[in-house]
């Protein structure tokens, strides 16, 4: 008698690999000016967020985003969906739930960062080295399958998470 394990179904083809060379792809395109027809008049805003997307399709969504001081994208995770980014210019801290307590990495130009299903994090704008005044940082970030869902969470005084809201969504921000 065998046993049958039951099947594990992911959802997507994809793999976080497969989404950070996505992203660092993307990154490159966006520093060689590939992108300049896509990014607002006189460049990101230096006062909030903005994003567009770059590349979407039913596995694949690739989106750019700038960053600005003191906005959050609150501890939230991707739904059912994998994720990576890449910083393109400037730097980000991100703040992840590892099970226990949240840890807090800086990431700089150049660097990736992958998300598997269940990551929780916080995604915020840090000050670049050296600090260049006014400038967002920028970041491309892949999503497969396409963002649907994100939920929101906050850490209990009891050490946990505790999911505060969960929103319907087609962007990177949430609604």
């Amino acid at each position: 008698m065998s046993l049958a394990l039951p099947s594990v179904v992911a959802p997507t083809r994809l793999r976080v690999p497969d989404l950070l060379r996505a992203t660092d792809v993307a990154a490159d395109h966006v520093l060689s000016g590939r992108y300049d027809h896509v990014l607002p008049v006189g460049g990101p805003p230096t006062d909030d967020r903005w994003f567009t997307r770059l590349h979407g399709d039913d596995e694949l969504d690739v989106w750019l985003i700038s960053w600005v001081p003191e906005r959050s994208t609150e501890l939230h995770d991707h739904g059912g969906s994998l994720g990576a980014l890449t910083v393109v210019s400037g730097a980000l801290a991100e703040t992840r739930w590892d099970g226990g307590a949240l840890r807090t990495r800086r990431l700089d130009a150049g660097d990736q960062a992958g998300f598997p299903l269940g990551w929780v994090h916080d995604v915020v704008w840090a000050p670049s080295r050296p600090v260049v005044v006014g400038a967002p940082t920028l970041s491309v970030h892949a999503y497969s399958p396409p963002l649907t869902a994100m939920s929101y969470y906050e850490v209990t005084d009891h050490d946990s998470l505790r999911r505060q809201r969960t929103e319907l969504t087609d962007h990177p921000e949430g609604n």
